[in-house]
């Protein structure tokens, strides 16, 4: 990084594009179709030939195609390029066709910005910062949030505008705040907001303008967070001489309006956070809200008949369910767990004593709630606010749905992940860190040009974003990259390793903000809070160097810094070298940004960029669907096993029979006791027996393959068997046709496979733990990652990231209460700003993805599922081609179900 030009303008070199060449002269391209259907084979969604990278997996290209293509309103044009009209001799208007009319809006719009604003020295470094983001675009080495790609570009790539709706912007050049004139001549690239929100029914910032504020945000597709704790308790006075009916009453109204929208219009549930402070009056029916809800749901599931899926009646009919809910705990509070000490609630008009409890009650409570159903989480309000860079404009009290964005109220973050993968060769086992860095550097600069470009759903927000400017640059696909490097994610050196790249990422992000300021001035806010925000970063730096906890500057809780004995001396020295750099450059220019980091869930986006794993989690299994191009789906292992077995020093045919072992053969060939020739001697033909072994690669038990949909109904009744939709529908054929279990059973671990690893052959014991995800894995997996080691990343990464962590705690269904207790414990003496978890099982729908893009918890990604729940899906056997597993499941789909046999 060269400062010594920077008062004229940022310097952007090339490093993956040549100045005159077609940045995307070196990436192939194919052109693909895109289908999704419904259950009757009725067609949702359909593109034909749309361009898409070759590279780019059938899912990556599905969701560029039904996400982030826009489907109106684009200029068309031929095949040679030329405009084409439509029959009124007017320019034919229609969607998107290709990735590259996406990737070049984007950019373009960036560069256009960045111009304009005065970011680049000249016009040469505007095109290399425009080529080398539309190549890392193509290749999939990062990806800004969804409402980047659904919204940025619209009006400078196609002219589109629209309707003014109720958006803002404080004008640069004036400092004047600003009505936007219409719906995209700025665009909405945010996909994270804090709002405040004050004990007012109806005026401005008020409870019930609330949900205007948030229906604008969730329209566009992002989220929104809010601290509910200045409303009053249920049965304080009010003004007029009543009594408040309490801050629930106004969550459940918030819950209904929430759940009508979908996000930017498309497919995804509004995204919202929902915190209520440990001492509000209130807050024990809010610990319990979701329990009792989700115990309506049960009942209506197993008693009403109602299907079990997220989006069925059931949970349409219960509240709750629209948002991730919170209880903000404070040092004092958890002090008071560990003493065993009283705690008082107190009313939010007088700071009166509501009620005394025992602290340990409340948060037994708390943990009792989260077994049950996964909510609330928790987040420490003194670890976030020791680490915050602006306390001159007040205490952070909230954060986004995720809780990854943690800053002042009425303040947002616009995202974006970088693909570590795509920085390491698995051939020569190196990380490119200069291109890392390369990314860093270019990333930032895209986050801090969309602030300047954005406008926002209130005149308040856009003030706030305007005087702090806050970023949220992350990473995804961490899990696969410690696995293909043979490191486990539940290891120290897996953590070392993890908080030196977290370290470098913001550390970088810093110094570029730095950068910035010499060129573009600082946040409005700076001055303000520059001792605090520089007494931040040099707590950050200690952490690269592992100082000890007294040499920090107003933190009570353990900073977990990077061991220096098991870091790589080449990425610890760039960790240290990052933080010495954004110090010293801070000190001499200031910051332009208050906030660099957070580390989001990347569902989508993570999905987008064919990663195996989302932000900083490990894998969920080993073995997943892949969706095939020409519709179905084709079960698959993990693609980092292979690069960590070659790693680990296997040869290619140990490598291949550990990969048999799991997965299967996916054939009757050579397989035991259920083969082409027993089953012919049963009495099914040769072309049964083809069809039924075309279902065998999406099956994760062999039993499920012989439904009546891969059979045929004229063939089970050949065979003796009626069907009849009233039955029992786990009747087994191969049981009825005189197979034993343990012949089932081994004749199954040859063909589907065992979905995990454990017992593999030529598999050494001591590289188990390189390949253990967040759940066991298939029937005969017992390993998996103990919460503990979810809990020690997240500790890891936390010291280096400006905001917070969205992650998941994944448990087993069989852990107790009190393991839980002990989590949130260890969670906050480690430092931990916020911490959810997922016990197996606690719901009765359990999401297929507990990951969220940008703002969304439980993201529909119908591409990459739970192995288990997908293979319910397929064994019901009703999934047309094309159709994903989760589409089928929100149809509330139900399984074939046979009669006993007749003979």
């Amino acid at each position: 990084m060269s400062t010594s030009d920077t008062a004229q303008g940022l310097r952007i070199q090339r490093r993956f594009t040549t100045e005159g060449w077609d940045p995307y002269s070196s990436v192939e391209w194919s052109h693909r179709d895109s289908r999704i259907t419904n259950p009757d084979g009725s067609i949702v969604f359909e593109m034909l030939d749309a361009e898409i990278p070759a590279g780019w997996s059938q899912v990556a290209a599905d969701i560029m195609v039904s996400k982030y293509f826009r489907k109106a309103g684009v200029p068309q044009v031929d095949e040679n390029g030329a405009p084409m009209l439509d029959e009124d001799g007017r320019p034919a208007l229609g969607p998107e066709r290709s990735a590259k009319q996406v990737f070049e809006r984007l950019a373009g719009t960036w560069r256009h910005w960045g111009e304009k604003s005065g970011y680049f020295a000249t016009e040469s470094d505007a095109d290399a910062f425009e080529d080398e983001l539309k190549y890392m675009l193509a290749t999939q080495m990062a990806a800004p949030n969804s409402p980047q790609w659904f919204n940025t570009g619209l009006h400078h790539a196609y002219g589109l505008t629209g309707p003014a709706q109720g958006f803002w912007f404080v004008d640069p050049a004036t400092g004047e705040m600003t009505a936007s004139p219409d719906s995209y001549s700025r665009p909405a690239p945010h996909a994270c907001f804090i709002l405040g929100v004050k004990d007012d029914l109806v005026n401005p910032g008020g409870i019930m303008d609330l949900w205007v504020r948030e229906a604008r945000i969730f329209k566009f597709g992002s989220g929104a967070g809010s601290n509910f704790s200045s409303i009053r308790g249920e049965n304080e006075r009010l003004s007029g001489g009543g009594k408040s009916s309490g801050v629930m009453s106004f969550l459940k109204i918030g819950d209904r309006a929430a759940g009508a929208i979908k996000s930017g219009g498309t497919t995804r549930r509004a995204a919202k956070m929902v915190i209520l402070d440990v001492d509000h009056p209130d807050v024990e029916t809010f610990i319990d809200w979701k329990k009792a809800e989700e115990d309506k749901a049960r009942v209506l599931i197993q008693h009403g008949g109602m299907p079990a899926d997220f989006n069925g009646e059931a949970y349409l009919t219960v509240s709750g369910q629209n948002s991730n809910n919170s209880v903000r705990v404070t040092n004092d509070f958890v002090q008071a767990v560990l003493d065993d000490a009283d705690w008082q609630l107190t009313n939010r008009t007088d700071g009166s004593v509501r009620k005394t409890l025992k602290a340990r009650d409340l948060w037994h409570k708390i943990a009792d709630a989260a077994w049950a159903c996964a909510d609330p989480g928790l987040q420490f309000d003194t670890t976030i606010n020791e680490w915050h860079t602006c306390p001159a404009g007040g205490r952070i009290k909230a954060s986004n749905p995720c809780s990854e964005y943690m800053f002042l109220d009425d303040t947002a973050c616009n995202l974006a992940s970088l693909n570590l993968i795509k920085f390491y060769d698995p051939v020569t086992g190196n990380f490119d860190m200069d291109a890392y860095q390369h990314a860093i550097r270019l990333w930032t600069i895209v986050l801090e040009i969309s602030v300047t470009m954005a406008h926002f759903p209130s005149p308040e927000i856009a003030q706030g974003s305007y005087d702090y400017r806050t970023l949220g640059l992350g990473y995804a696909n961490l899990g696969s990259l410690l696995m293909q490097q043979g490191i486990a994610y539940d290891s120290d050196k897996g953590r070392a390793i993890a908080g030196a790249l977290t370290a470098v990422l913001t550390g970088y992000s810093y110094a570029t903000s730095a950068e910035m300021a010499s060129v573009v001035g600082t946040f409005p806010k700076y001055t303000e809070n520059a001792d605090h925000m520089l007494r931040v970063i040099r707590n950050h730096r200690r952490a690269a160097y592992d100082a000890a906890m007294d040499e920090y500057e107003s933190v009570t809780t353990t900073v977990m810094g990077i061991d220096q004995a098991l870091t790589p001396l080449k990425l610890l020295l760039a960790a240290r070298e990052s933080w010495d750099l954004a110090l010293s450059l801070g000190e001499k220019h200031g910051y332009r940004n208050a906030q660099a980091t957070v580390l989001a869930p990347t569902g989508t986006i993570g999905l987008l960029m064919d990663c195996d794993t989302t932000g900083v989690e490990p894998d969920f299994a080993l073995v997943k669907f892949k969706k095939l191009a020409g519709g179905g789906y084709f079960k698959i292992v993990n693609q980092s096993v292979t690069p960590a077995l070659r790693h680990l020093g296997y040869g290619d045919a140990e490598i291949k029979d550990i990969v048999r072992y799991i997965v299967g053969t996916s054939s009757f060939d050579g397989a035991p006791h259920i083969n082409r020739e027993s089953l012919i001697e049963k009495g099914f033909t040769d072309e049964e027996l083809d069809k039924i072994e075309k279902s065998l690669p999406t099956m994760f038990e062999l039993k499920h393959a012989f439904n009546v949909f891969s059979v045929g109904e004229a063939a089970l009744q050949r065979l003796g068997f009626e069907v009849d939709e009233y039955t029992s529908w786990d009747f087994d054929l191969l049981r009825a046709l005189g197979f034993t279990p343990v012949q089932i059973r081994e004749a199954g671990d040859v063909i589907c496979g065992r979905q995990t690893i454990e017992g593999a052959p030529h598999l050494a014991d001591e590289h188990l733990s390189v390949f253990d995800t967040a759940n066991r894995n298939g029937k005969l997996g017992e390993r998996f990652i103990h919460h503990t080691g979810h809990i020690k990343m997240m500790a890891a990464a936390q010291p280096f990231i400006s905001g917070a962590i969205s992650k998941t705690i994944n448990m087993p269904n069989e852990v107790s209460v009190e393991d839980i207790e002990e989590a949130y414990r260890i969670s906050w003496e480690l430092g931990l700003k916020a911490m959810a978890l997922y016990r197996d099982g606690s719901k009765a729908s359990q999401p297929l993805s507990s990951s969220s893009d940008d703002g969304q918890s439980e993201e529909e990604t119908e591409e990459i599922t739970a192995a288990h729940e997908v293979e319910k899906k397929i064994m019901w056997g009703q999934i047309p081609a094309g159709m994903s597993p989760s589409e089928a499941y929100a149809q509330g789909m139900r399984p074939p179900r046979f009669l006993l046999p007749s003979r």
